[in-house]
């Protein structure tokens, strides 16, 4: 069984960082998948924030986050990062982890960017 978990989230003030992990498991083919992290926050539609290729060679951001935001991964771990810097409390919300592509979902860490 497929299972996505992430971690790192939490309570930050403006300007901060925060280093989210997403941990893969039940598969044996996640150096093969591209993983991407998405972004749901309060009333709005759950948006694209940050994908990297299989074997992390290509990553691609959200143009709200580019430069901010800096997403990687080990394969060896079954693990994808997120490193977030500079927040802002317009980044505050839910971040998942998914399988890019894919209906594999993580269950979401809560970010909060408030003073």
């Amino acid at each position: 069984q497929v299972q996505l978990v992430e971690s790192g989230g939490g309570l930050v003030r403006p300007g901060g960082s925060l280093r989210l992990a997403c941990a893969a498991s039940g598969l044996t083919t996640f150096s093969f998948n591209d993983m991407s992290w998405y972004r749901q926050a309060p009333g709005k539609e759950r948006d694209p924030v940050a994908l990297i290729t299989s074997n992390g060679g290509n990553t691609h951001y959200a143009d709200a986050v580019k430069g901010r935001f800096t997403i990687s991964r080990q394969n060896a771990k079954n693990l994808v990062f997120l490193e977030m810097k500079d927040l802002k409390p317009e980044d505050t919300g839910v971040y998942y982890c998914r399988i890019h592509g894919t209906s594999f979902w993580g269950r979401g860490t809560q970010v909060t960017v408030s003073s």
